[in-house]
């Protein structure tokens, strides 16, 4: 003997509507999660503004056999040589750490 069990539908009133977005229901939610994803971006850039204050700085002029460590060196101040390096490499726009003797550098001033 086959029994068949059939399984119990739910109720009409116990199924969720099927809901459907439209074109222009797709198109508002697009711009709205772009405006959202437009706010979070400009709370997180006005964090990050560059400051009016410029740093104090000096003129110097490179002598022949000077080096780059060695302007560093003097004007570390205790901090790590290369970390100033790459810094006067930063405040200079220079594109490696070569210097010719009479090039004009800009130092931080303590």
């Amino acid at each position: 003997m086959s029994t068949t069990t059939i399984a119990p539908t739910a109720p009409a009133a116990a199924r969720l509507p099927d809901y459907r977005l439209t074109r222009r229901g797709r198109l508002a939610v697009l711009v709205l999660a772009l405006l959202v994803l437009a706010a979070v971006g400009v709370a997180f850039a006005g964090n990050s503004m560059a400051t009016a204050e410029r740093e104090a700085t000096e003129t110097i002029v490179v002598a022949p056999g000077e080096t780059l460590w060695s302007i560093a060196s003097d004007v570390s101040d205790g901090d790590d040589v290369r970390d100033t390096m790459d810094h006067l490499v930063q405040l200079n726009d220079l594109a490696d750490v070569s210097l010719d003797a009479g090039q004009r550098l800009e130092v931080p001033v303590d």
